[in-house]
């Protein structure tokens, strides 16, 4: 697919830090404000942010099908309404205001000071008014993973998940965005088996690396989405931390799955990757033994490089990466889960939520959890400053980080990162 905005060649007269995550070929968007500004949708590129509210006052975004108010706003939502072609031709163009070899915008030094702002000077907020989230369970390394630690290892999977991408839904109030501290859950655990359940904070508090899409409006309420239309649907992609409670989730999750283990806060990166901005890194998805019913069938390639990685910091200490993992190894793809979701006639709308399921590789250091990586708290991790770790303890931050990197281009997420406060009394 050819894409003017991702064109490998492409510099700009902004300056931008070499190995960036926003060099001109990404620019996600996201909404921010600043001690003058309220908030309005974003930009990023290199250490600033191009602010789209007044670029469009100026009248850099004539001839799309905009309006100020989609600029001016708390969320994504109006700007997505425009859906897949609207974002598109509005990212051409913003590229194309950005290029070192267009100066109908660098030339105008009064108006670049009004548009372009240091990323110092600025405050992210929640990207989009999240209607609905789903959260899949689609790596089969972490489910199996998981299988044999509860369940039997010869029979890790549970017979439907290779015929289906098994999902849930989840709680959109308590979605939080990058940087947002949260407490500690509390609800019933059972450490006895042979004993009644107590009520407790989590002792076995997990971060999930995940990643999240953003979608479009979908179609009416009956009307399914199919694979070979789902990216059409699909708005971009941001990091994402699925917060669990391990000891809160094993007590309850039979029959009807998780509860209090998932809906007390799960963390979103600020910016908002566009699905166009990864297309130069799409490759094959695994191979699918069974082969899969009809509707989720799918032709070209589905899957994206995207490297991931997992760092803890302690209070007052440096930080350890724990984990290297890769969005390319997700058995089910994003295209599949889509058209799984809608099949039943489910009909989606613009800023629902739909987590990846914990992304685990095939290797011990590329687990995305800590119930793998210490292996139910049988084998603790050594941080960089000593100390040990089977699950995550009060006041660690939590840093996920993401990007794809192909003919030296770097596309990037920035960082979801969040800090566990001790469980209210």
């Amino acid at each position: 697919m050819n894409i003017p905005a991702n064109n490998p060649l492409l510099t700009s007269w902004v300056e931008v830090p070499e190995h960036s995550d926003f060099p001109i070929q990404n620019l996600p968007f996201g909404i921010f404000k600043t001690a003058q500004l309220t908030p309005r949708v974003g930009v990023r590129i290199g250490d600033f942010v191009l602010d789209l509210k007044t670029l469009f006052v100026l009248g850099y975004l004539e001839n799309l099908p905009f309006e100020l108010a989609d600029f001016d706003t708390f969320y994504l939502n109006g700007l997505m309404k425009k859906g897949k072609k609207g974002s598109r031709d509005l990212r051409n163009r913003i590229s194309k205001l950005l290029q070192a070899d267009f100066d109908d915008l660098m030339v105008n030094e009064h108006h670049v000071a009004q548009v372009l702002i240091p990323i110092s000077q600025v405050e992210m907020c929640m990207p989009v008014q999240i209607g609905d989230y789903t959260d899949f369970y689609s790596s089969r390394e972490h489910a199996t993973n998981v299988g044999t630690m509860f369940r039997d290892p010869a029979n890790a999977l549970l017979p439907n998940w290779l015929w289906i991408p098994v999902g849930y839904h989840g709680r959109a109030s308590s979605v939080i965005l990058s940087g947002e501290a949260f407490y500690r859950p509390k609800g019933q655990i059972k450490p006895d088996p042979a004993a009644d359940p107590i009520f407790a904070a989590c002792r076995n508090l997990d971060f999930e690396l995940e990643t999240a899409f953003i979608t479009f409006d979908g179609k009416p309420l009956g009307d399914s989405i199919s694979t070979a239309e789902a990216e059409e649907f699909i708005f971009g992609m941001v990091l994402f931390n699925d917060w669990s409670a391990r000891d809160i989730q094993t007590w309850e999750y039979v029959p009807l799955g998780p509860f209090l283990a998932k809906n007390f806060a799960s963390s979103i990166s600020a910016w908002i990757v566009t699905l166009d901005a990864l297309e130069p890194f799409k490759v094959s998805s695994p191979e699918q033994h069974p082969e899969v019913l009809s509707y989720l069938k799918y032709e070209g390639l589905k899957s994206y490089d995207i490297a991931l990685e997992v760092a803890i910091q302690p209070e007052n200490s440096v930080e350890t990466v724990i984990s290297r993992s890769n969005f390319k190894y997700m058995y089910w793809n994003m295209a599949q889960q889509l058209a799984h979701h809608t099949v039943n006639g489910c009909n989606i709308r613009g800023g629902d939520l739909m987590g990846s399921g914990t992304i685990s590789g095939p290797t011990e250091d590329s687990y995305g959890s800590m119930l793998e990586l210490a292996w139910k708290g049988t084998k603790p991790l050594k941080l960089n400053d000593g100390s040990e770790r089977k699950f995550i303890q009060d006041l660690d931050t939590v840093i996920l980080r993401g990007h794809c990197e192909k003919d030296g281009v770097r596309i990037g997420f920035g960082e979801v990162s969040a800090k566990v406060l001790p469980a209210k009394n």
